[in-house]
C-alpha cells in the first residue's frame, strides 16, 4: 500500500510500504477516511525525534484518524463492516500491571501509532484492535471522528482537574490541545474560562462564545485579567498547554488558594518551581500523559452537540497532497489549528 513515511527529518514521502493487515480474531481492518496532522507529528518531520523516541527507520505517520470498518475478526460483535469509526492509536498490554489499574495510557510497553517503532496510519488501510474502534454516531463527521484524540486529552485534563460545577479555569495555549481542553473544561462544568495566547487568530475562533473570555498576552495582563474576572480571588483551575518555558513564571500566581494545575503541555526542558509558592497555597498539581477510558465520553459530546470541534478544522488536503499538507502544517500559519488529511 501507499503511505506517508517519514524517511528522516525533513524528508516525508508518499510512497508503496509493505505493512501487516492481517486480522485477528478480535482485531477490525478499518478503511482510513480522515487523518488530522498533529504537532508531535511535525515535530518528528522537523527534527527526528521527540526526547527519547527516535526515527531511526521509515515510519509511517499519523495517530488521529476515523474511517470505515471493512473487515472484522471472528470474535468481533459490537461492530460491523460498514461502520463509521474512529480509533485510539495507544494499545498497552492487556495484562500490565498499569492496564490492570486502569492505567492503560501509562504502560511502558503501549504500542501508539507513529511514535518510533510503530507506524501510523496515514495509509489507506489499518488493522486494529476492536477494543479501541469507536462508533461515531450518525451526525459527527469523519473530520470530527479525527479530532476525537486531541479533543480525549483535553477530557483527560478536565478529569484530573475534579472540576466543581461554577469553577473558573485558565488555559495557557490556544493551539488544538488548549482549545480542546477549553472546550473540555466549559463541558466538564466550569463558568468561565480565560484563554490566553499570543496568536489573535487561534483567541478569534472563541469569539462567538460567552462563557471564554480571551487575552492576547502581547497585549494585556493575564494575571490582572484572572484578577477581575475573579474579585481579587484567583483561578480554582490553571490549564498549562502550551509547552512554553515562560508560561511557568510565576503561574501559580494565576490561582486561588488551593487551587489545581494541570501540567497538560510538555515544555523542551526543567522548569523551576517555587516550592513555598505552591505550599503557602497548598496549590494542588496534577499531570497528563494521553488519556485513559475517554473516547466513549469524547464521541458523546461530539454527538449531543455539548461541544462542537468543527471551528477548529483548519485546512483538508487530499492524500496525494499529502506531503504539502505536511509542509503547510511545518510553517506553523497563525490561522491553523488542525490540518487534516482525507484518504477516502
Amino acid at each position: 500500500m501507499q503511505a506517508l513515511v517519514l524517511e528522516q527529518a525533513h524528508s516525508i514521502t508518499l510512497r508503496d510500504i509493505d505493512l501487516a493487515l492481517a486480522v485477528g480474531p478480535r482485531d477490525v481492518k478499518i478503511k482510513v477516511h480522515t487523518v488530522g496532522i498533529c504537532g508531535s507529528d511535525v515535530h518528528y518531520f522537523k527534527h527526528g525525534k521527540i526526547g527519547p523516541f527516535a526515527v531511526e527507520a521509515p515510519m509511517v505517520l499519523g495517530h488521529e484518524a476515523s474511517g470505515v470498518v471493512a473487515e472484522v475478526g471472528a470474535e468481533v460483535t459490537h461492530l460491523k463492516v460498514g461502520d463509521r469509526v474512529c480509533m485510539e492509536p495507544g494499545v498497552p498490554q492487556f495484562d500490565s500491571p498499569a492496564t490492570m489499574r486502569g492505567l492503560y495510557n501509562l504502560d511502558p510497553a503501549v504500542r501508539f501509532w507513529a511514535t518510533p517503532p510503530i507506524h501510523g496510519c496515514l495509509t489507506p488501510y489499518v488493522v486494529h484492535p476492536a477494543a479501541f474502534t469507536f462508533k461515531l454516531p450518525d451526525n459527527v463527521s469523519f473530520g470530527e471522528g479525527a479530532i476525537v484524540e486531541p479533543l480525549a486529552i483535553g477530557l483527560q485534563a478536565a478529569k484530573k482537574a475534579a472540576i466543581k460545577p461554577g469553577d473558573v479555569a485558565v488555559v495557557i495555549g490556544a493551539g488544538t490541545i488548549g482549545a480542546m481542553t477549553a472546550l473540555a473544561a466549559l463541558a466538564g462544568g466550569c463558568s468561565r474560562v480565560i484563554l490566553a495566547d499570543l496568536v489573535a487568530e487561534k483567541l478569534a475562533l472563541f469569539a462567538g462564545n460567552p462563557a471564554v473570555t480571551t487575552v492576547d498576552v502581547r497585549q494585556a495582563s493575564l494575571f490582572d485579567t484572572v484578577r477581575e474576572q475573579t474579585e481579587g480571588w484567583g483561578a480554582d483551575i490553571v490549564f498549562e498547554a502550551s509547552g512554553s518555558m515562560r508560561a511557568y513564571d510565576n503561574i501559580t500566581d494565576l490561582l486561588c488558594p488551593n487551587g489545581c494545575l494541570v501540567l497538560v503541555g510538555m515544555p523542551p526542558d526543567k522548569v523551576p518551581f517555587d516550592i513555598v509558592a505552591i505550599q503557602a497555597r497548598e496549590v494542588r498539581i496534577e499531570s497528563v500523559f494521553r488519556y485513559a477510558n475517554i473516547f466513549p465520553r469524547a464521541i458523546a459530546l461530539l454527538g449531543s452537540g455539548k461541544i462542537d470541534v468543527k471551528p477548529f478544522i483548519s485546512r483538508t488536503f487530499g492524500f496525494a497532497d499529502g506531503v504539502q499538507a505536511f509542509d503547510e502544517a511545518a510553517k506553523a500559519l497563525p490561522g491553523d489549528v488542525k490540518i487534516q488529511i482525507e484518504l477516502a
